[in-house]
């Protein structure tokens, strides 16, 4: 599959603090959330860009004592694109758990 975000999966991702990837990964979520029943197209884009943010940041090696936790964020995140039915998540309570990582991001920069 192409990459959504080519500049950034050809290594720019990996410069970025885990606040910023994190806040980038809300930024698709916060537009999933927007575009959900609104328009099909551009939920399931914004979707695609999360997942691979997500597996940007797995990806890397910096946060191998993290990954458990950004991958429950994911699996959390594809529960709630599906309906929320095993963890009764939502994409709106996800925004605002990745809008704290958007804040602490610009704290520190």
């Amino acid at each position: 599959m192409e990459p959504k975000h080519k500049k950034l999966s050809s290594g720019d991702w990996f410069k970025l603090t885990l606040a910023e990837q994190l806040g980038n990964i809300g930024s698709e979520v916060s537009r999933s959330a927007n575009w959900q029943g609104k328009d099909e197209k551009l939920f399931w884009g914004a979707v695609e860009r999360a997942l691979e943010l997500f597996d940007l940041t797995l990806a890397d090696f910096r946060w191998n004592g993290r990954h458990r936790e950004v991958a429950r964020a994911r699996e959390v995140f594809v529960d709630a694109v599906y309906g929320g039915k095993k963890y009764k998540s939502s994409i709106r309570d996800l925004v605002k758990y990745f809008d704290t990582f958007a804040l602490a991001a610009r704290s520190t920069s």
